[in-house]
């Protein structure tokens, strides 16, 4: 009798009572993102060789296409770049809604690959670093495996030992005192992303954001899945999920004040201040700059395809 009404109590305040369970608050599939997504045409803050394009230009350009459950955004992949002009078209993609605490999941037949390329589904507040960025899936070059990161304000670190199958490859969080790095985590799996990724069929990627903690989940397409993640049902529990790959937890960082409400992003640029950086470490031909504007035809499979994207608070 006490249980329930401390059950009934809690949630007429509003707490989840039944600890990592979600209900489904947004689903987009197929022209459903372009209703609930918005094209931004913005200079790149990140520096690349890229020009990003409106949605009416995407859609006439065919750089976004959606139909039943395929939901694409590529990059130009036919024209030729003169040095002087600007940069090769491709797709960003903001949500129209912002998060706190939710669970994310993305269900992904294919990512960009190529040379040059760095594609990347990540969430960001309005006032960047103070309201926080969560990388979900992110890399460049074709450079398994794919890694999750934290960019933050000052103040936000994570312990060197916690509960997570991934590698930490930094565990300072503050973007100033990083170069914009963060404290990133490696799936321990190759077909995370890139090549190996979209030659299995893909997979899902999943985070959950609570004010004490930030997870990722990523499962390969005929992997050992959850039913609630492979059949995006309605109601989800995260604690059925095993262990995440990374683990973000509020230890010496504390979630609530370093994270604002995010807007979901997807996109697409070329070069820029990593994929630019490490393109000649990463075994890619030449110059960055040059090789976007001379090769068009390298980007042939430089396209996201979301079957779905499923969101629960």
């Amino acid at each position: 009798m006490y249980a329930l009404q401390s059950l009934l109590i809690l949630a007429s305040l509003g707490v989840n009572a039944f600890g990592a369970t979600y209900s489904q608050s947004d689903s987009h599939t197929g022209t459903g993102f372009l209703k609930s997504f918005t094209h931004e045409a913005i200079s790149d803050p990140t520096h690349g060789r890229v020009n990003y394009v409106d949605q009416s230009t995407a859609l006439a350009k065919n750089l976004t296409f959606a139909s039943g459950d395929t939901f694409i955004i590529r990059a130009d992949h036919t024209t030729t770049l003169s040095s002087s002009g600007p940069g090769r078209d491709s797709v960003r993609l903001q949500s129209n809604k912002q998060y706190t605490t939710h669970v994310t999941i993305w269900n992904i037949r294919h990512m960009p690959q190529g040379c040059g390329t760095w594609p990347a589904v990540w969430e960001v507040g309005a006032d960047w670093p103070n309201n926080g960025e969560v990388d979900i899936l992110e890399g460049v070059n074709d450079q398994s495996p794919n890694q999750a990161t934290l960019h933050t304000s000052s103040g936000c670190s994570m312990p060197s030992s916690r509960d997570q199958s991934g590698n930490s490859v930094g565990n300072n969080c503050d973007t100033a005192s990083t170069n914009n790095a963060g404290c990133g985590v490696q799936v321990t799996q190759s077909n995370s992303y890139g090549p190996s990724f979209n030659s299995n069929g893909g997979g899902w990627y999943a985070m959950e954001r609570t004010d004490t903690e930030v997870k990722v989940w990523f499962w390969p397409r005929n992997g050992n899945v959850p039913s609630d993640v492979a059949n995006g049902e309605t109601t989800i529990d995260t604690d059925g999920w095993g262990q995440p790959f990374a683990y973000f937890p509020d230890t010496d960082c504390d979630i609530n004040s370093h994270f604002g409400p995010q807007n979901l992003i997807i996109n697409l640029t070329f070069c820029g201040d990593w994929a630019g950086a490490v393109f000649d470490s990463d075994n890619c031909p030449g110059d960055c700059a040059t090789y976007v504007n001379e090769n068009p035809a390298a980007f042939t499979n430089a396209y996201f395809d979301i079957a779905w994207l499923k969101i629960y608070e």
